[in-house]
């Protein structure tokens, strides 16, 4: 359910061929009864879809007078009668009753848009669950389409607890999902498995129940630089710009080529796990400011509309770009300016600050997934430092 768009009253998130889009007609069912007429859809396209022939779409539907709607389907002809089979879709983010703003659930939701390709970088994986959690947020929603078997082990535990969200998302059983962002290069139907149709179901899955949504992906930390947590720096930078709706934070690569001399995390315990450690990670690369260079978003959901990946598509506010020394992300992953020698990197220990708790934490996600077979030691890791300096 949205209100915020010339009184149509619903929005389905879907995928359609661009070049086969038909006129569609939206049947209700009322509380009790099935709505008589249907009403004339209103189809939007996503302006991004990166050449791929299929591209996310909103379908907008307007309620009758009188129907205290539960469920929608939509129809290729406005009379034809609806059919025993026809899907029904439960409608979502209904307002309650009552005066004021019903109290949300969580203050900060991560939305990691897909799994694919048996994904099974789990330390990496474990480690950002937990430096999120230390930095303030309350729920990560992952779409899955597949993952490693132990990766599936760990985020079975996560879920258990309730952090985690796991939303099936067998796209690859109705569509051929590309494995790449650019249709020119890498063919198939639509971008990276569907995720600009994830995140923009995230962000409508989120929005009655999330104050901020982070938009990244899982090999990205959304890291403040001159706050403890991400509640103190969203509180900061609203009272800034208390207009504002969507915050862009700066990418920046640590090449995971590039290790810690030291040593000093490089940890027994974790050498069986399959994965990239991120804390032996501390060189950073300067953007290339003069090329195209990505952020991602933190976003308040009721003032979005529509997001891409980098920057959003429709919005109800103003955009402010943080700056750099206030907040980045640190993403560890393959080198983008390869040819760049170690001494030409930025050494950057800001996860280091969190090592006390992250590694215990990490740890006790790994044991519950049966990824660990040894107990903790019985030192700590500064000691551990110490002896070997």
């Amino acid at each position: 359910m949205d209100h915020r768009v010339n009184g149509l009253d619903i929005r389905i998130i879907g995928i359609f061929r661009r070049d086969s889009i038909q006129p569609l007609h939206c049947r209700f069912c009322c509380a009790g009864y099935l709505s008589s007429t249907t009403t004339p859809a209103t189809i939007l396209q996503h302006s991004d879809n990166f050449g791929f022939p299929f591209v996310t779409t909103d379908v907008m539907c307007q309620i009758p007078q009188s129907c205290k709607a539960s469920h929608v389907t939509l129809k290729t002809q406005p009379e034809s009668e609806t059919e025993s089979n026809q899907i029904w879709l439960p409608i979502r983010n209904k307002k309650t009753n009552g005066e004021g703003e019903k109290e949300l659930q969580f203050d900060f939701t991560v939305c990691i848009s897909n799994l694919f390709g048996d994904y099974n970088n789990v330390l990496q994986f474990a480690q950002t669950l937990e430096m999120y959690r230390l930095l303030g947020v309350d729920r990560v929603v992952i779409y899955n389409t597949s993952c490693g078997p132990e990766l599936d082990r760990l985020l079975h535990g996560y879920s258990q607890e309730g952090f985690v969200e796991m939303v099936p998302w067998p796209i690859d059983q109705h569509l051929k999902p590309s494995p790449g962002w650019l249709f020119s290069e890498h063919g198939g139907d639509l971008h990276y498995y569907g995720q600009l149709t994830t995140l923009n179901e995230c962000i409508y899955r989120s929005m009655e129940r999330s104050r901020y949504v982070l938009l990244n992906d899982i090999d990205e930390i959304i890291m403040p630089y001159q706050h403890n947590d991400l509640k103190a720096l969203m509180k900061t930078l609203q009272e800034q710009h208390p207009k504002t709706g969507v915050f862009q934070i700066e990418n920046h690569i640590f090449p995971k080529k590039h290790f810690d001399p030291t040593g000093r995390f490089r940890l027994p315990q974790w050498r069986n796990v399959p994965g990239v450690n991120i804390l032996e990670h501390i060189y950073r690369e300067n953007p290339k400011r003069n090329i195209y260079h990505p952020y991602k978003m933190i976003v308040q959901p009721r003032m979005v509309e529509q997001t891409s990946v980098h920057e959003l598509l429709k919005t109800f506010g103003p955009v402010y770009r943080v700056p750099l020394e206030v907040c980045r992300i640190i993403h560890v992953r393959v080198a983008l300016q390869g040819a760049l020698k170690q001494e030409e990197l930025n050494v950057d220990k800001r996860l280091w600050d969190f090592y006390d708790k992250m590694i215990p934490n990490v740890d006790k996600a790994l044991r519950r997934a049966g990824l660990l077979s040894e107990e903790p030691q019985n030192w700590t890791y500064a000691q551990r430092n110490t002896s070997a300096a």
